[in-house]
């Protein structure tokens, strides 16, 4: 598949703003490793091969396991998660495929157990953040691997 326009080209002032709000949510309540596992599975949810690509390889810099990326789309079955991160994943999945009802409340009450008032919000523009990032990418077909350079990707040693 070839990308079909460059996005960050056609509109570069609306791109910065959603990079700003992504580069700020580094400085989130939420841990590295909860970011990187959100971005992992809503862009598995999300098909969006960019930013699955992108996000493993950041992880991997970042220190995750290997076996632990793996068991990202299998999480519920997975031993390899504590209590926090799985709250942080039944969220995302319910953000990012929102059913007709909303977001149940048994999830939103097992999350709370997990986060703070400010964490559950920081969290939640965490998984808005990377949805958008998926559309941008699934609609016009960004190439897995293209912006590793820009990004500093290549010192995953993935390829």
């Amino acid at each position: 598949m070839t990308q079909r326009i460059n996005y960050i080209q056609q509109s570069p002032e609306l791109f910065k703003k959603l990079l700003d709000l992504s580069n700020q949510l580094k400085e989130s309540a939420i841990e590295e490793s909860i970011r990187d596992l959100v971005s992992i599975r809503a862009s598995q949810i999300n098909g969006c091969a960019f930013c699955v690509d992108m996000h493993v390889k950041e992880a991997r810099i970042h220190g995750e396991r290997e076996l632990r990326l793996h068991h990202v789309a299998i999480w519920r079955e997975s031993t390899l998660f504590a209590p926090r991160e799985r709250a942080a994943l039944a969220w995302t999945e319910a953000l990012t495929k929102l059913a007709g009802h909303g977001v149940a409340d048994d999830i939103y009450e097992r999350v709370r157990t997990q986060f703070s008032e400010k964490e559950l919000s920081d969290l939640t523009y965490e998984v808005m953040a990377i949805n958008a990032w998926n559309r941008a990418n699934v609609a016009f077909r960004t190439v897995p691997g293209s912006a590793d350079k820009a990004f500093g990707l290549d010192k995953a040693n993935l390829s």
